[in-house]
């Protein structure tokens, strides 16, 4: 099928790396239990595991090689924090929607659903690239989904052109000042939720100063 790029609701990590220097944490302090806190919703550790069991079922139903699937899951090893990610910023986006005043309907998921279908050359062919390319179960397809129409007209309505600089920084900016608003907070085993100054938002490592890079030396260290 022809590759679809999501829209903006996709964080690549090159990108977030390249935003991480000016992050700035939104807090930590998740509640005992929860893998993060988002307004006054919970997202907790058994629904992150139970989206990941997810995918590795879905991965696992699609992929009859076992080498091959061993492949997969050696590859995806960042799958339960980018997964978090994912489950977080689809709430953070629908702050941000709804303070703009837009609405996503069930029409509007099924006529985008559709149009994905013919271009994948089938609902199975739909499903297998979601699942491949964003880690997207068929169960969840729907709600995935639900978040791209969001994203499509939170842009329209901030009358952001995402194919420029100027509209994607209007587009993080709505996204920053919702993520601000319900102070996101994850647990520290996931890292922290962060906004840059420029509004891009997404989930960080957290920084570990006590793990010394190998390229420096110990000082008092005695060098053979």
């Amino acid at each position: 099928m022809h590759r679809r790029r999501r829209t903006a609701v996709t964080l690549s990590a090159a990108a977030l790396l390249a935003a991480t220097p000016l992050l700035t944490a939104c807090g930590n302090d998740a509640r005992p239990g929860a893998a993060a806190v988002v307004g006054e919703q919970r997202i907790t550790v058994e629904q992150l595991e139970g989206r990941v069991n997810a995918v590795r079922a879905a991965q696992r139903a699609a992929i009859e090689d076992q080498a091959q699937y061993e492949q997969v899951l050696a590859g995806s090893g960042e799958l339960t924090r980018s997964t978090l990610h994912t489950m977080v910023l689809d709430r953070v986006l629908a702050r941000a929607a709804h303070d703009a005043g837009v609405g996503v309907t069930r029409k509007d998921v099924q006529q985008l659903r559709k149009g994905l279908a013919l271009q994948a050359g089938g609902e199975k062919g739909l499903q297998a690239a979601w699942l491949q390319q964003y880690n997207v179960p068929p169960s969840q397809l729907d709600a995935s989904l639900r978040t791209e129409v969001s994203a499509q007209k939170l842009s329209e309505a901030l009358g952001a052109d995402m194919n420029t600089p100027a509209g994607q920084r209007t587009f993080w900016k709505a996204l920053g000042n919702a993520s601000e608003a319900l102070g996101v907070r994850l647990n520290p085993r996931y890292g922290t939720w962060s906004v840059a100054e420029n509004g891009r938002v997404g989930r960080v490592d957290a920084p570990t100063p006590w793990v010394r890079a190998v390229s420096e030396p110990d000082p008092g260290a005695t060098v053979l």
